[in-house]
């Protein structure tokens, strides 16, 4: 990437931060921060930033991390694909994280656990994500497939023709998320109405919160189905499949029109009191959401409606509302 010429780019006028509070990282704008945050100079930004969730958002925010850091923070920028289960733990219960990575929205459980510790989560959604189910390219008889088909996909059916009686009548082999993962949640929420029994009773499935042992294991195999975001389908085209599901093909289009079923969208979540005790994570989350939808095109995922990333950057006003 560039290095951005951020006065430039956003036609935004520096202005000094002698003031007591104020982030010296930021540069004053005249337009409506609800369109374009203050703009961000990770030069003059420094410290540990931790990141830890979704391997679904782990792409988008090492992205972000690695631009970061190439616009000059000299700092670090740690960043886990651990499942987003397993990130509000960390963020939530073990107050280890700054940020929890998710793709999926934040239980009221865990909301309370965070201010068991002293902290408030602040949510900003960064887009959507198509969830892809996939199967092999030597898989020739599958190009669409109903919901109530991948329901037995996924759970009671031994063989492909269980699922459809033109199938092959071949063991069907399954690659699937690990429960912590939001992927795993949303996948058995919407199909499966949060019962998880049938899917984790299935006999030849394999789980896994690492995205490239699904990968591996579907393309090796023409009998093979799985699910994971949409980026690492793409980052894997050349081997794999993707599924039209109820006839519908996932792709931008059909996301941003709301007729592919299994899009849902992704966050990250922070707090306030950690953003203006370390004020390197304030700076990476305005710096996050200033280059989100650069981030997404380039991953493969989906830019949030403009209401949805107006509330974003409102959230972080409110956050670090009188720093700037």
């Amino acid at each position: 990437m560039k290095k951005r010429a951020f006065a430039i780019l956003f036609g935004l006028v520096a202005a000094a931060a002698s003031a007591l509070g104020t982030f010296a990282w930021v540069t004053k704008t005249n337009d409506d921060p609800l369109k374009m945050l203050p703009g961000v100079d990770p030069s003059k930004a420094s410290g540990t930033i931790i990141t830890a969730g979704s391997s679904t958002v782990f792409p988008v925010s090492e992205l972000i991390a690695a631009m970061f850091k190439e616009d000059g923070f000299k700092g670090q920028v740690i960043v886990d694909s651990i499942g987003s289960g397993a990130g509000f733990d960390r963020f939530c219960t073990a107050g280890e994280t700054d940020i929890a990575n998710a793709s999926v929205p934040i239980k009221q459980t865990q909301v309370d656990a965070a201010k068991a510790i002293g902290r408030t989560p602040v949510e900003f959604r960064l887009g959507t994500d198509a969830l892809a189910v996939v199967v092999s390219k030597s898989n020739t008889w599958v190009s669409d497939i109903s919901q109530s088909e991948l329901k037995l996909a996924f759970s009671t059916a031994v063989y492909w023709s269980d699922v459809r009686p033109s199938w092959p009548k071949k063991e069907i082999k399954r690659y699937i998320p690990g429960t912590d993962s939001g992927t795993f949640d949303y996948f058995v929420e919407h199909l499966y109405k949060k019962d998880r029994k049938p899917i984790l009773a299935a006999k030849n499935t394999q789980m896994s919160e690492d995205d490239n042992v699904l990968v591996r294991g579907v393309s090796g195999d023409p009998y093979a189905i799985g699910f994971f975001g949409f980026a690492y389908y793409l980052e894997n085209r050349a081997k794999l499949k993707v599924l039209s599901v109820d006839g519908v093909e996932a792709n931008a289009a059909n996301v941003d029109k709301g007729t592919y079923p299994l899009a849902r969208p992704i966050f990250i979540y922070s707090d306030a009191k950690i953003m203006n005790d370390k004020p390197q994570v304030a700076a990476f989350i305005a710096y996050y959401l200033t280059y989100v939808d650069e981030a997404l095109k380039e991953v493969g995922y989906f830019p949030a409606p403009e209401a949805d990333r107006r509330k974003a950057r409102q959230n972080w006003l409110d956050a670090v509302k009188g720093r700037y």
